[in-house]
């Protein structure tokens, strides 16, 4: 019996990197995956990945997946992506917000066109995406949101600056948003036993298109943090007592210690099963 038996989970920016790591876990761990992203096949994109080699991955271990094409910035997109998954499986218990939008541009200059489109796929879809999956979760008294972040929400700091800006404003802006976001809203519907959580990577998630910026130098960079730390810190957000994590800004490996799903002795994380994964 998998921590998600019976579940059913939205997964956006499945189609590669951390959200397709997601997506994978949660279905080994016995949910209905229905996985959102811009990307259905092979060559719609310039990057490697696709929601169909995710689904493909997914039905041939076994799991339950649905590939639904999404642009999140969109309100009819999310709305149609919360009604295929229930028309599909019934009912929404999961919605993990990961897919995010960046152009890594001084602020000078910054398209405002590419800015209001970043700021609505990182912030907005977050928004309407809960807004949309709420009403099933209040009635039924239960649910999880968890929203990806990034430890660019931080910022540098006051000055003065020794080292040139690399153009992440726009990113940390709309990650900021969307952490001051995950606590109003875990505030809200605390009384309804539903978790809103937000977490970023302890260390950078090598990802296709993401290491341009050479804060890692390519996806098997040891400096890196495997996408698969990620999917078992959005696992046990998903699935610990909403008392205990509700509200939770926080970074990957720190909840997986705090709740004991790595053990440090060892360096090791253990699975539901009692497993381990390498820990970096």
């Amino acid at each position: 019996m998998g921590k998600l038996s019976g579940k059913t989970a939205i997964v956006t920016g499945a189609s590669r990197g951390i959200g397709q790591a997601i997506a994978e876990l949660f279905a080994a761990e016995g949910a209905n995956v229905v996985c959102a992203a811009r990307t259905l096949n092979e060559g719609d994109h310039m990057l490697e990945g696709s929601l169909a080699n995710t689904v493909r991955l997914i039905h041939d271990a076994g799991g339950n997946a649905l590939a639904v094409a999404a642009n999140v910035s969109a309100e009819a997109d999310c709305h149609n992506l919360v009604d295929a998954a229930i028309s599909a499986y019934g009912q929404v218990d999961v919605l993990v917000n990961n897919a995010a939008l960046n152009y890594y541009v001084p602020i000078i200059d910054y398209d405002v066109n590419r800015w209001m489109r970043a700021f609505a796929v990182n912030v907005h879809g977050p928004f309407m995406l809960s807004k949309f999956v709420l009403p099933g979760m209040i009635e039924r008294g239960s649910g999880a949101i968890v929203n990806i972040s990034s430890g660019a929400a931080i910022g540098p700091g006051r000055g003065p600056y020794d080292v040139k800006g690399r153009g992440g404003t726009m990113y940390g802006a709309s990650k900021a948003a969307l952490e001051r976001f995950t606590q109003g809203l875990a505030q809200e519907v605390a009384e309804y036993g539903i978790a809103v959580t937000c977490f970023s990577p302890s260390q950078v998630v090598p990802t296709p298109g993401t290491v341009y910026h050479k804060l890692v130098e390519g996806m098997d960079d040891p400096r890196g943090e495997p996408p698969e730390i990620m999917a078992k810190a959005a696992l046990l957000l998903a699935t610990e007592p909403a008392e205990k994590v509700n509200g939770r800004v926080t970074y990957s490996q720190q909840i997986l210690k705090e709740f004991g799903w790595i053990d440090n002795a060892k360096g090791r994380g253990v699975d539901s099963a009692g497993s381990g994964y390498s820990q970096i």
